[in-house]
C-alpha cells in the first residue's frame, strides 16, 4: 500500500508543500540526507493553528497540531524526492512546542508527529527526536517541526 493510500485510509491528505515565508529554501538535499525546514502548524484549510500549550491549548490539541506539521514535512519530502517510496528512513525530528511556563508535556505533544510517521512509514518512520518547549513560535503557532530524512 502506498503512503498516499495509507493517508487516505486514515482520512488524511497531504497539503500542498508550503512555500518559504522568507529568504530560505523548504529543503536541502545534502548527499541523500534531506533537511526539511521547520513546518508550522496549519489546519486542512490553511489556517494557522495558534496557541500556547498549557495556557489555551491542551495536549490533545497540541498532538493534532504536531500531526499537521508532520503532514507538511511529508509534503516537502514528496516535493523534494518526487516519490515517497524513496524515503529510506526518517532520521531526526525536532519538535518545538509553544509552551506556557510550567508546561512539561512536550513529548506527548510531539507524539502527534512521531505516531503519524510510524503509522505511515512503519520502521522507516521511526526516528531520533527532540521535543523542546519554547516561549513563542512564528506567527503564534502552537507547534513547529523540522526533519532530516534519508533518501534512497
Amino acid at each position: 500500500m502506498t503512503i498516499e493510500a495509507r493517508l487516505q485510509s486514515m482520512g488524511l491528505a497531504l497539503p500542498e508543500a508550503p512555500s518559504p515565508a522568507a529568504n530560505y529554501v523548504p529543503f536541502v538535499d545534502a548527499g541523500g540526507l534531506l533537511h526539511v525546514s521547520g513546518q508550522i502548524s496549519m489546519g486542512p484549510d490553511g489556517a494557522l493553528i495558534r496557541g500556547r500549550l498549557g495556557e489555551d491549548m491542551d495536549v490533545a490539541a497540541g498532538r493534532a497540531a504536531a500531526e499537521r506539521c508532520a503532514l507538511a514535512v511529508i509534503a516537502q519530502v514528496k516535493a523534494a524526492a518526487g516519490d515517497l517510496g524513496r524515503v529510506a528512513r526518517f532520521v531526526k525530528l525536532n519538535v518545538f512546542v509553544n509552551s506556557a511556563p510550567g508546561f512539561t508535556d512536550q513529548p506527548e505533544v510531539a507524539n502527534g508527529a512521531s505516531d503519524l510517521l510510524v503509522a505511515l512509514f512503519g520502521e522507516r518512520g521511526r526516528h531520533a527526536r527532540s521535543a523542546v518547549g519554547v516561549a513563542v513560535l512564528p506567527r503564534g503557532v502552537a507547534v513547529e517541526v523540522d526533519a532530516i530524512v534519508a533518501l534512497d
